[in-house]
């Protein structure tokens, strides 16, 4: 079985069974490598949708420089992972987050201050500690902040050593169902006047017609469904909400 680092060859192969949805085992078994390989590479570029092997190697290859940069100089170990945690899975599990935030659209530096801000175990993070962890520039880590407190995806904090810490609000994910429901409003009520405007009974009105009901019919859901599950963002580990649905017996 071959070891290292999937080649560029290989990639093109993963794409093309994917194109022709091959599951990842096979696609494991004609490329001689671990089925685990195969999901892994997948899933951190981008999912079986979304895969590009020519990107997929690329972002492999920044990602082996930036390794090669950040190794730790005069012996010295890195830091341990808590929790008894593999530094390396936790590190492939970054990856793979960073990937998904970025194919919903999150630019790169943005979606990794998220990933270590959604990762970390005391909730928040400085600047500084935001700097370190990424070995990127303040710069950078100024801008994303400055990205994502726009859309709203994060908020600040002092501490009480009067620094400024960034975390994730408990409501992020609410308020983004509810921010996409509005998206959807605007849709609807376009389509509804472009019924009147194209005549009522016309193919075209039709459509217009059924996509509007459709996309209603989803943003009434999910509002719903956001008002009734958003006590589950405050749940604490090893708890249930209060009117949780349990397992059946």
């Amino acid at each position: 079985m071959p070891g290292g680092r999937l080649t560029q060859q290989e990639r093109q192969q993963i794409a093309l069974g994917l194109a022709d949805s091959l599951p990842y085992a096979e696609i494991a078994r004609r490329l001689d490598r671990p089925t685990s390989t195969i999901t892994r590479e997948v899933m951190r570029n981008g999912g079986p949708t979304s895969y590009r092997a020519d990107l997929a190697h690329l972002t492999a290859e920044r990602r082996a420089h930036r390794r090669r940069q950040a190794t730790p100089r005069s012996g010295q170990q890195a830091p341990e992972q808590p929790y008894g945690r593999d530094p390396e899975a936790v590190r492939a599990y970054e990856e793979t987050l960073t990937g998904v935030f970025m194919q919903s659209g999150v630019p790169k530096m943005m979606s990794r201050v998220l990933v270590c801000l959604y990762t970390t175990d005391e909730g928040s993070l400085t600047a500084a500690e935001l700097v370190q962890r990424l070995q990127v520039s303040p710069a950078s880590i100024s801008k994303a902040i400055a990205f994502l407190e726009g859309q709203g995806l994060i908020r600040r904090e002092r501490d009480e050593r009067r620094r400024e810490r960034y975390l994730v609000g408990d409501d992020v994910w609410y308020q983004a169902m509810i921010a996409s429901a509005a998206s959807l409003a605007q849709v609807v009520k376009a389509s509804q006047e472009g019924v009147g405007i194209l005549g009522p009974g016309t193919p075209a009105a039709t459509r217009l017609e059924n996509i509007a009901r459709f996309l209603d019919y989803v943003r009434e859901s999910t509002i719903r469904a956001a008002e009734q599950a958003r006590e589950v963002l405050h749940t604490k580990s090893g708890t249930a909400p209060p009117d949780a649905p349990t397992d059946a017996p």
